[in-house]
C-alpha cells in the first residue's frame, strides 16, 4: 500500500509541476542602464588678483616745452596692481568675465636736458590708474580636457576696456610742486598662464601685457602725455564656482 501511494504522489508531481509552472509569471533579466554623461556643465563665478608690474612707455610728450616737446623715458616704471572681478565659464573650455583692477606704478623718467624752459633734470612720471575690461578665455586641461575637469591646465585669453588714468608728475629739484592730472584711454590686455583646478577653486599664475593707449597730465604747469603704453604684469589669480 505504501508503495502504491508513494507512485501516485510522484505521478501527480510530474502532471501539477508544468502546469504551475506555466502559470508563474515571467521575470525578465535586469538590464543595468548606464548613467548618461551631460557633459562639463557652466557655472558663475568670483574672481581676485593681484600682480607685480613693470610699465614701458616709447617717449613722453610735453606740448609747451620748447626748443623740443619730445623727451626719451629712462628705463621701466615699477609697481603693483590688485583687483575683483565676476564671470562665466561654459564648461566647454571657454570663459568669459569682466574685471577692474587698482594700477600702482612709479619711476619711469623722463630725461629733459638743457636747453629748456623746463627744470633741467629728471622728472618722474607716476601712474593710478583703474583699469575696467570685458575678457575672454580659452582654459585646455593637461590629461582630462578641459579645466573643469579638475587638475592643472593651460589658458590664454584677451581683454579690451578703458582705464581712468591718474598721472602724478615730480619734477627734479628746484622745479615746480607735484603736478596731478587725469583722463581716460582705450586699454586692451593679453594673458597667458598655468593653474589647477581644486573643484569649488581654481588658482593660477599668469603673465598680462596690458595696453593703456594715452596717458596724460592735464594739469597746466606740467601737461606730460604718454602714447602706446605697456605694463607687463605677473598676476596671481583665486577664482571661486557657485557651481
Amino acid at each position: 500500500m505504501r508503495k502504491l501511494t508513494m507512485a501516485l504522489l510522484a505521478a501527480g508531481a510530474a502532471i501539477a509541476g508544468p502546469a504551475l509552472a506555466a502559470d508563474m509569471p515571467f521575470y525578465p533579466p535586469i538590464i543595468e542602464i548606464p548613467d548618461v554623461d551631460y557633459g562639463y556643465t557652466g557655472s558663475f563665478y568670483l574672481r581676485g588678483s593681484a600682480a607685480l608690474n613693470a610699465m614701458w612707455s616709447p617717449r613722453v610728450n610735453h606740448p609747451t616745452a620748447i626748443p623740443t616737446n619730445i623727451f626719451d623715458t629712462d628705463g621701466f616704471g615699477y609697481g603693483y596692481s590688485y583687483g575683483v572681478g565676476a564671470g562665466y565659464e561654459t564648461g566647454t573650455g571657454m570663459r568669459f568675465d569682466v574685471t577692474v583692477d587698482r594700477l600702482h606704478n612709479d619711476g619711469l623718467k623722463a630725461n629733459v636736458a638743457a636747453p629748456s624752459n623746463l627744470a633741467i633734470g629728471t622728472h618722474s612720471l607716476n601712474l593710478r590708474s583703474t583699469v575696467v575690461l570685458a575678457n575672454a578665455y580659452y582654459d585646455v586641461g593637461f590629461g582630462d580636457g578641459y579645466s573643469a575637469a579638475g587638475g592643472p591646465f593651460g589658458y590664454i585669453g584677451g581683454g579690451l576696456g578703458v582705464a581712468y588714468n591718474q598721472m602724478v608728475t615730480t619734477p627734479p629739484p628746484g622745479g615746480a610742486a607735484d603736478t596731478w592730472g587725469n583722463n581716460t584711454s582705450l586699454a586692451a590686455a593679453g594673458m597667458v598662464g598655468l593653474g589647477y583646478d581644486f573643484g569649488a577653486f581654481t588658482t593660477d599664475l599668469g603673465y598680462r601685457a596690458l595696453y593703456i593707449n594715452r596717458i596724460e597730465n592735464t594739469a597746466a604747469t606740467h601737461p606730460y602725455s604718454l602714447d602706446n603704453n605697456w605694463v607687463h604684469e605677473v598676476r596671481g589669480t583665486v577664482r571661486y564656482r557657485f557651481n
